[in-house]
């Protein structure tokens, strides 16, 4: 099963396509999410990003200083 998804709509009214995904993909996406949601240690990591004691790095610039 193949879904496409259109949220916008072109310069003309017609609707855009955004992605197409199939449902095999949608199911990987969602036990992914599932497992990283039942991760108690990233999502207590999480929790002290939301609160600002962690020191956020850009990710580009990191890559720039180790030369990926």
């Amino acid at each position: 099963m193949v879904g496409i998804f259109s949220d916008t709509k072109d310069m003309y009214g017609t609707d855009k396509i955004e992605r197409i995904t199939s449902f095999t993909d949608e199911c990987e996406l969602i036990v992914r999410t599932l497992e990283v949601l039942s991760d108690k240690d990233i999502m207590e990591l999480s929790e002290e990003g939301k609160k600002g004691n962690v020191k956020i790095t850009d990710f580009e610039k990191l890559a720039r200083e180790l030369g990926v």
